[in-house]
Order: structure tokens, then C-alpha cells, then sequence
């Protein structure tokens, strides 16, 4: 079976899904779109809500969304940066494409969902390698999504974000089916009548993100702190999106700048002047 990749540019502000369509004209929008000075990657299993936490955070509100094919990325602008943010498709038989997605970022969002601890140990197994094209002063953020289901304080404002009837295939909340978890989960909070255990605490993620910096070979005492970098959010109701973004690029920043200069103190080669100055006048016959 052959299986077809995309990938979608996205700008922020708007957001806009660009795909090959007859007489669509996105690529005259796309050439006008600047280089991003930086890359920010998010990583995860399939209906973990990546797509719905980037969709909170770029249109803030929380959107009908489908599992996402391939890869997609969306183009922020923060400040005087232009920051690309790419979305990953979390299936078995994408798994492929997430290295070349990481090449350059100078951050990677993992994320699982607080109910699923198989989510949490899928970073570990399966995603975790995949960050090794990333620079090598890359920033990790473990992020547990979903946290309104267990969370009383995470569900203010579910009511007041214009939510919509019809849920996503990764958005829609099922019932849980108990997975093999070595921690004991949590105790169960009743929303809506819906009982629903937090199987991941954040002892959990706070451990991840230990072997995480092991795995790199980072120091503890020199890499930035594990209260700092593990979050947990909530798609639906907005609970903690913004300050996991924004925290996210103010820590992505120096990588920005150092960029920015490599890049103006690199010499440049204008094609049309050399060209111009490589063509000799033609004699005249006569």
C-alpha cells in the first residue's frame, strides 16, 4: 500500500491551511512569507492533541481537527522572530518522517495525554531518538495534555471558548481503556459524570525529563530545570497553553540571536552582480 506525505505551511495570523488544490493560489501567499529565524517541534503518540494545543495557542479556541498526515507547520511571529512551529502526525507509519522534522530545532515539545500512561512511555520508546538531529543546545519540554479531564483547576473557561459540537478524531474524549501502567494511577475526578483516572503525575514527567538529559549527555546542575520545562495543558479550555509557548520562545531566544548573526556575519554572494560582471561585450561586426 503506497501512502501518501504532506506537509502544510501554515501562517499564524491568520491561520491557513494551504493544500494542492485546482486554482488554488497559496503559493504566491507562501512566497511571502519570511525565513523563520528558529524551529519548534512537537512530538507525541496519535490523540495525545498536538494539533489542538497548536491550534489553542495560534486561533485561541479549540477546533474540530483530524489526525494529522505527515507534517504541518505554522508560522508565528513573536515580536521581530519569526518562530516555525511544526506539528507531527503521531501515527506508527509516520514514524519515519519525525527525524527529519527535528533536523535544527532548537526545540522539541513532547507530549502525552495525563490519562494514557502509554502516551508518557511512547516518548521514551519511539520518539526520544528522533530528537537526534536537533541542535545540540536543544530545548525539551514535557508536556501532559488533556489536563481538564482530571483537573478541576484546568477546566475553567471549557464553557466559555466557544467550544464545537462536533470533536476531531484526536480531540474527542473516549473512554479510557486501563493500560498496563507501573505507577499506581491516580484517584479518579468525576467530570460531567465521567469518571477519569490520571494515570500520569508529574513525578512522572519530571522522572522523563531526568533520563531525557541523561540521554543527551546534559548536565543537571547546567540544563535548565525540570519545574521550568515539564507542563501540563489543556487543549480545550486554553488551562496553561500560552505560558508553555511563550516560555518556550523567551528559552529559545539566545539560539535566535546567535543565528541571526552567523547568518549577517557569513559573506554573501549576489548572483545578479556576478553574472552581470561575468559578461563581455559583444564586438561589433563592422
Amino acid at each position: 500500500m503506497k501512502v501518501k506525505y504532506s506537509i502544510e505551511c501554515v501562517s499564524a495570523r491568520p491561520l491557513r491551511r494551504f493544500a494542492k488544490r485546482r486554482g488554488s493560489r497559496a503559493m504566491p501567499e507562501l512566497s511571502k512569507m519570511r525565513k523563520p529565524d528558529v524551529k519548534v517541534v512537537i512530538l507525541g503518540d496519535m490523540n495525545v492533541g498536538k494539533t489542538s494545543l497548536l491550534h489553542r495557542y495560534t486561533e485561541k479556541k479549540f477546533k474540530d481537527t483530524i489526525s494529522t498526515v505527515g507534517g504541518a507547520f505554522f508560522l508565528k511571529q513573536w515580536g521581530p522572530y519569526n518562530i516555525s512551529i511544526w506539528d507531527t502526525a503521531g501515527r506508527e507509519q509516520f514514524h519515519g518522517l519525525g527525524s527529519m522534522y527535528c533536523r535544527g530545532a532548537a526545540a522539541v515539545i513532547l507530549t502525552y495525554d495525563v490519562t494514557n500512561w502509554q502516551s508518557l512511555a511512547e516518548l521514551e520508546e519511539r520518539f526520544l531518538s528522533l530528537t537526534d538531529t536537533a541542535n545540540h543546545d536543544c530545548i525539551y519540554a514535557i508536556v501532559g495534555n488533556k489536563a481538564d479531564l482530571t483537573d478541576l483547576q484546568a477546566q475553567v473557561g471549557a464553557t466559555q471558548d466557544g467550544l464545537t459540537e462536533d470533536q476531531g478524531e484526536e480531540d474527542v474524549e473516549r473512554p479510557r481503556v486501563p493500560s498496563a501502567c507501573p505507577t499506581p494511577p491516580a484517584s479518579p475526578v468525576s467530570l460531567s459524570g465521567v469518571s477519569v483516572n490520571k494515570q500520569v503525575s508529574r513525578e512522572d514527567a519530571v522522572a522523563l525529563y531526568g533520563r531525557i538529559l541523561r540521554y543527551k549527555g546534559m548536565e543537571e546542575t547546567n540544563s535548565l530545570p525540570a519545574d521550568k520545562m515539564c507542563f501540563e495543558t489543556s487543549a480545550k479550555t486554553g488551562y496553561n497553553v500560552d505560558p508553555l509557548f511563550e516560555a518556550l520562545f523567551d528559552m529559545v531566544l539566545p539560539s535566535i540571536i546567535r543565528k541571526r548573526t552567523e547568518r549577517e556575519g557569513s559573506p554573501t554572494v549576489d548572483l545578479d552582480e556576478c553574472s552581470g560582471a561575468g559578461k563581455r561585450p559583444r564586438a561589433a561586426c563592422c
